[in-house]
């Protein structure tokens, strides 16, 4: 599986919809990748509180759905679109990834969980999804997470335990938590034994700077590629093999004790 991390720069002097224009072609450029992936409200930006909801649209039509499905079509990807500020038909906003199938078609839509801001910002802008997500690709169930949802183990095990061994986690990390932000991709790798594919944005954005260095983290926490601060692609080969074998060799999951699943109701 080839898979392709597209490290956006937020730059806020750049219009929404010429970025979207442009991140459409660099999708189209990763053609012959299996799995291109986009970091979290890259349209808008991950601390632009203020233009939440007037960026707000809806998952099947909104414009950026619209132009990432023709995207992942062209390309003929699966493409994680990273995430939109969707507004529910309540109106509640919620911080929503989306992914598409090669044929453009949306397959999967996840709702982060972990909302971020200690009463301020995301936490109180933003409702919480309340479901975890995974989605069958070609070689390898993927799980879905978000940016703050990093921080919390206990998701990353459950979507292990639903089959994932590829956890894909686009975000709009800050740069003052750099440290954190590769130190916890690479243990979610380690703990779960799963590829970790950690795709942050780049640049400055509501005046905080972005940490970009994304990676691709394989299941025994090797780390693949790094990204560094400015914009920039990262394409790796994964061997969706190397999961199931690293998991047989080393089956520490085996010998877990606390939080497994319950057994299935007769």
């Amino acid at each position: 599986m080839r898979a392709s991390l597209l490290q956006i720069d937020v730059n806020p002097d750049e219009a929404v919809r010429f970025r979207r224009e442009r991140v459409a072609g660099l999708v189209r450029e990763q053609a012959g990748a299996d799995l291109v992936v986009l970091p979290e409200l890259w349209t808008v930006g991950a601390f632009a509180y203020e233009a939440f909801d007037a960026y707000a649209e809806t998952p099947g039509d909104g414009p950026t759905a619209v132009a990432m499905s023709a995207a992942a079509a062209d390309a003929k990807v699966w493409l994680h679109a990273g995430s939109i500020v969707e507004r529910a038909p309540d109106g509640t906003l919620y911080n929503t990834s989306l992914v598409f199938g090669p044929d453009g078609a949306l397959r999967r839509t996840y709702r982060k969980i972990h909302r971020f801001g200690f009463d301020s910002g995301e936490a109180v802008l933003m409702g919480a999804g309340d479901e975890i997500a995974t989605i069958a690709l070609p070689g390898l169930v993927a799980g879905l997470a978000t940016c703050y949802d990093l921080r919390f183990p206990e998701q990353f095990r459950q979507l292990t335990d639903a089959g994932a061994g590829l956890l894909i986690v686009p975000a709009g990390w800050p740069a003052r938590r750099r440290e954190h932000w590769t130190l916890l991709a690479r243990a979610r790798a380690v703990e779960n034994q799963a590829y970790v594919l950690a795709c942050c944005s780049a640049g400055t954005h509501a005046g905080v700077e972005q940490a970009g260095h994304s990676q691709v983290v394989d299941p025994w926490g090797e780390v693949l590629a790094e990204a560094g601060e400015a914009e920039e692609v990262l394409t790796v080969d994964l061997d969706p093999g190397k999961v199931a074998k690293t998991r047989e060799e080393f089956p520490a999951l085996r010998d877990r004790v606390l939080g497994l699943p319950e057994p299935p109701r007769r």
